[in-house]
């Protein structure tokens, strides 16, 4: 499918023409079929309530679009803020030809957070409430504020890109806004990702001591960093099928390894947590709670490790497979802090939950709306990276150091070949 829009001047004269395309495949008719069920599922879920859509009740008020739609969708779309810090603040400028499609990827993730958040919130029409009553002293607030604004920044930053498309005389400020965008696109993350762990910190005695820990907070925050590279790279090699394009092994292994490097980190942070809470029994004890706990440690960091700092990092299958494996790892961790961790506290006041195929198709729903918004972005504008970012990276930049002025040039550069 392919439409051409075109500007004319107040006396008719052709400007400018922009075209527009969009394949039209069978998986996405697949996707709109789901996308489909899924809108006529929330218009039903605003107008009869959450009661006739979900299974929720008063002992079980989380369910599945909390843990999928904003504790796990918040945490896969970590891989922007963690490549904007590497390329832009660390200087790895060999890491460039993904900056933008993560960048993307995490937009359309928040996309989908604020969405199910939206849905999911009993009263949804007063939604705009935190905006201006000020609950500074909650968690959720503070969560509330950082993904709203997180998002707004993440907009802004891709108008960068699309400004060298359509409405071309905004671009020129837009790239010269990016370095503030960045460094606040880079901080706001960190806030929320870790205060989603402070979330279940503060639910004393109601979480399974296996994941509850004083240092929630950072285990949060470290598994939305390192599974960056994981979404990267699955992401990555979907669009290697559905457009055609490659990424370079080497730049996904380099990934991989800092991506292991912070899980090692995190193992290391888990034992000794362990060690000082004395949870090593309930670690062995072999019930489900700890063979979850165990599968995801094992499934999703030890295994990922070894890949990472072996010779499977430099094939497209081993690369594959860490990232299958860590993000199995972190689904695992977030559905089990909330349905594992927290299930015997909920069921010993006679609540049982189990996700209605409304909720099922609502989640699915958004994800199929993200990947189809995607799949149109990456066929219409330029976020697909491109080799020798190198000539225009700004050769001896330190680290540290945010120089994003010539990095836009080369792709308006690419655009116009």
């Amino acid at each position: 499918m392919e439409v051409i829009t075109t500007f004319k001047n107040k006396a008719g004269e052709k400007m400018n023409t922009t075209r527009w395309t969009f394949r039209m495949t069978p998986m996405r008719w697949v996707f709109m079929a789901i996308a489909a069920a899924a809108i006529a599922v929330i218009i039903v879920r605003f107008i009869a309530g959450l009661g006739a859509t979900t299974n929720l009740n008063d002992q079980w008020p989380w369910g599945l679009w909390i843990s999928f739609d904003v504790l796990l969708g918040v945490a896969l779309a970590g891989g922007g803020y963690g490549t904007a810090l590497i390329v832009y603040v660390l200087r790895r400028d060999k890491f460039y030809p993904i900056a933008r499609s993560a960048m993307v990827t995490s937009l359309l993730g928040y996309i989908v957070v604020v969405l199910g958040l939206l849905i999911e919130v009993g009263q949804w029409f007063f939604f705009w409430r935190p905006y201006v009553s000020w609950g500074h002293a909650s968690v959720l607030f503070e969560v509330f504020w950082c993904i709203s604004c997180y998002t707004l920044i993440q907009v802004l930053e891709f108008g960068e890109v699309a400004t060298e498309k359509v409405f071309k005389g905004a671009h020129k400020y837009l790239k010269k806004a990016m370095p503030v965008l960045l460094i606040i696109g880079i901080t706001l993350p960190t806030l929320h990702q870790s205060s989603l762990g402070q979330l279940f910190y503060i639910m004393v005695g109601k979480v399974n001591i296996l994941w509850w820990s004083p240092l929630l907070p950072l285990f949060f925050l470290l598994s939305s960093f390192f599974v960056g590279a994981g979404m990267i790279i699955i992401e990555s090699s979907l669009a290697g099928k559905a457009l055609k394009h490659q990424v370079d092994t080497s730049v996904l292994q380099g990934l991989v390894r800092i991506s292991g490097g912070a899980m090692i980190l995190y193992v290391i942070l888990k034992i000794a947590d362990m060690s000082v809470r004395g949870t090593f029994a309930h670690v062995l004890a072999f019930d489900l709670p700890s063979l979850m706990f165990l599968g995801e440690l094992v499934l999703g960091c030890i295994l990922p490790i070894i890949i990472a700092f072996s010779s499977l990092s430099g094939t497209r299958k081993g690369l594959i497979g860490f990232g299958i494996l860590t993000v199995a790892g972190v689904v695992m961790n977030r559905f089990d802090v909330l349905f594992t961790g927290m299930g015997s506290y909920l069921n010993q006041y006679g609540g049982h939950y189990f996700p209605a195929w409304t909720e099922i198709i609502v989640s699915l729903g958004l994800v199929s709306i993200a990947c189809l918004v995607y799949l149109f972005i990456a066929e219409n504008f330029n976020i697909l990276g491109h080799h020798g970012s190198e000539a225009v990276a700004g050769k001896g930049a330190k680290a540290g150091t945010i120089n994003t002025t010539a990095l836009p040039d080369y792709h308006e550069r690419q655009a116009g070949k």
